[in-house]
């Protein structure tokens, strides 16, 4: 139904995924179908936990209001929500539900780190788009869209810092049930998955989606190559071959390993032509060797923060190849 309903241009209705645990389609904006896919687990104990709850919009607590209503629940059987990462589409309405609800917000402890530094972390990207060699006229674009901090989209949205901080591993709070925190960094750098063998199910967030290829070190800055980790995030996923796929947006699908495995080739594949424009480029700036990668329509046709995260990409693509010493700041 979520296929179908995406390729009509319509949100999905609620849907029950397994017994006790459905979906909702939460929309990034009213009147557009474009959505963030809720995930409502109901416990033993009738405690329900929610994955990911989506925008903090006016309204929106409102559409995943009548979603648990559709399955005959309220929010105020809400017991939990917990964060795969800290984008505003994913964490935005944690607070408001939590207000509403009184539930306790979950996340990985490297979130809540990026979403403290966020404001320091805007100065030094201001730093570094210095040296990226931006044409004049793209520059005030990017630095509003990526220099601020703006990327992760949450805005003037109240915080909610965890209640409580979840590292790999770890199972979730659900009464009768056994979900467990897989660390799967690279789209941010405490993004979390969720593994339900019990019920064969695989909660990726944005880590794996069936046909977008999710940004990489779109969470702040990080101790390690975000590229890396995303590519051995994915790595992991081998042991999860026969879970259905529960993404973050679009829609449910199966064999995680070959969707995975896609993904690894398409960053190997950028990472070929990074070192191809190293090749031939005499001490470029970064973004003449982004210019040499053949992004989706083409760098000249980027601006904000498509152009921002196309230039970091091709940095982490640079590192891991040990070559970013060969790029010259601007």
């Amino acid at each position: 139904m979520q296929a179908r309903a995406l390729a009509d241009g319509v949100l999905p209705p609620v849907e029950q995924v397994r017994p006790g645990i459905w979906t909702v389609a939460v929309p990034f904006r009213f009147g557009v179908p474009d959505a963030t896919l809720v995930y409502v687990v109901e416990g033993s104990d009738g405690v329900l936990t929610v994955i990911d709850p989506g925008w903090d919009e006016d309204g929106s607590l409102d559409v995943l209001s009548a979603g648990l209503a559709a399955m005959g629940r309220a929010v105020s059987d809400v017991g939990h929500v917990v964060v795969t990462h800290l984008h505003a589409d994913h964490l935005g309405a944690a607070a408001a539900l939590r207000r509403a609800s009184g539930a306790q917000v979950a996340m990985h402890g490297l979130e809540v780190r990026a979403l403290d530094d966020e404001r320091v972390d805007a100065e030094r990207h201001e730093t570094d788009i210095a040296t990226w060699g931006i044409p004049d006229d793209l520059r005030a674009g990017v630095s509003a869209a990526w220099g601020t901090g703006r990327r992760m989209g949450l805005g003037a949205t109240e915080r909610p810092f965890a209640d409580v901080l979840l590292d790999d591993g770890d199972v979730l709070p659900v009464a009768g049930r056994t979900i467990r925190a897989l660390w799967t960094p690279g789209h941010t750098a405490g993004h979390l998955s969720f593994v339900d063998q019990q019920d064969g199910l695989l909660f990726t967030g944005d880590h794996v989606l069936p046909r977008i290829n999710s940004g990489i070190g779109l969470g702040g800055r990080t101790d390690t190559n975000p590229l890396g980790d995303y590519l051995a995030s994915l790595a992991r996923l081998d042991a999860y071959a026969e879970l259905e796929v529960c993404p973050g947006h679009e829609y449910r699908f199966s064999d995680v390993v070959t969707r995975a495995r896609t993904l690894a080739r398409h960053r190997e594949e950028r990472s070929r032509h990074v070192a191809a424009a190293l090749d031939v480029l005499d001490a470029p700036t970064l973004f003449e060797v982004a210019s040499r990668v053949p992004f989706s329509g083409g760098i000249e046709s980027m601006s904000g923060f498509l152009l921002a995260s196309a230039l970091t990409q091709t940095a982490f693509h640079a590192d891991l190849l040990g070559r970013a010493d060969e790029i010259r700041p601007a």
